[in-house]
């Protein structure tokens, strides 16, 4: 395998040399150039055609954020991976956002950081283990939140027939249950979604694609 040509970005050039250092021990890696920004990091790449930037997030000027949007649109086979000390689940997201492959805390150790490079290199993506977890752990949150997954699969039904303008007595008469059923479904679906009135239910099945909003 050829080396793979590292572009280092950081605003502190001890940062810089550190990098450099712990990436030169490495047979499989060259350090191709750096820069102090994210606007010296958009001039110097094209020229240099690095496989992976090293981005930190936190800089003057241009942020980690946008240059990595700028760059991983400019060219495409270039990879970033950020390295940063904020290793938070919205930095994660934004980073992900942006079209970063690969996330590492500068916490981590020069070989967590080589099995980084070479990851994304290759085409994959790399989370630091905590940084994974942290997003795993949101996902769940997430999920666990919304107010539609508490939803039975008859409540879903019941929705949807109103939303599509069914009257509570149309509604018993073709789910063949009494109407009381019907009013008690109602009303635990307004009180699961946190809705109060028939219109505000329509609206949210519409947002949720439960009824076709052209019909």
């Amino acid at each position: 395998m050829r080396k793979v040509k590292v572009f280092i970005v950081d605003d502190h050039a001890i940062m810089r040399d550190g990098i450099r250092a712990l990436l030169s021990v490495n047979d499989d890696i060259q350090v191709v150039g750096e820069a102090s920004d994210g606007k010296e990091a958009i001039i110097k790449i094209p020229e240099l055609k690095p496989d992976v930037v090293i981005m930190d997030i936190a800089m003057p000027g241009m942020d980690g954020m946008e240059a990595t949007r700028q760059i991983v649109k400019a060219n495409a086979k270039v990879k970033v991976l950020i390295l940063t000390q904020h290793d938070n689940k919205d930095y994660v997201l934004s980073a992900i956002k942006a079209g970063a492959s690969g996330f590492v805390p500068k916490r981590a150790v020069s070989s967590e950081l080589v099995s980084a490079i070479l990851t994304v290199y290759r085409g994959g993506s790399a989370l630091y283990p905590s940084v994974a977890s942290a997003l795993i752990e949101d996902y769940r949150h997430r999920t666990e939140l919304e107010p539609y997954d508490r939803l039975t699969t008859r409540e879903r039904e019941v929705l949807r027939l109103i939303a599509e303008g069914h009257t509570s007595q149309e509604i018993a008469n073709m789910l063949i249950v009494s109407i009381k059923t019907i009013l008690g479904h109602r009303s635990k679906i307004m009180e699961k979604l946190d809705i109060h009135n028939r219109t505000d239910l329509i609206k949210y099945a519409m947002r949720k694609g439960l009824i076709n909003i052209d019909q």
